[in-house]
């Protein structure tokens, strides 16, 4: 299937794909602050920039996005039909970074959460989703 768009109309459309504050992390994050927990932002100093940094347990959490990050069995996690090997191995270098990031994370002693995106497609998810965290960050180790 060819792109029915011209290269600057996806170049401008792709540009428009954020890579931080998305809209199931801003959920998120307002769900946690409501539920009492105070965290830093995109942890610049640590591998890989997460999404979410709780310094006092120790502990980051990501938001992926399911496309990007390959979510299995998710309808959301399709793979163009468009183009396919570069989005193949695009994935591919995608979900080896986040192995290797998690690993880099966890040797530096963080405990590492992965939040999906469609893990928080409801404000009820979010709630169920951010309760859950809060249980697994304030656990002892």
């Amino acid at each position: 299937m060819v792109d029915f768009l011209s290269p600057s109309e996806r170049s401008e459309r792709m540009s428009r794909i954020r890579s931080k504050d998305t809209r199931p992390e801003l959920a998120l994050r307002k769900v946690l602050h409501a539920l009492g927990l105070r965290y830093r932002l995109h942890g610049a100093g640590l591998p890989g920039k997460p999404d979410l940094v709780f310094p006092r347990y120790k502990t980051v959490v990501f938001v992926h996005g399911c496309f990007w990050h390959r979510h299995s069995r998710c309808s959301i996690a399709t793979t163009p039909k468009s183009n396919t090997q570069f989005w193949l191995d695009k994935f591919d270098k995608n979900v080896a970074r986040d192995a290797k990031v998690i690993t880099d994370l966890q040797a530096q002693g963080w405990k590492v959460q992965v939040v999906w995106e469609c893990e928080l497609s409801s404000s009820s998810k979010v709630h169920q989703v951010g309760e859950k965290l809060v249980e697994v960050i304030k656990q002892p180790d």
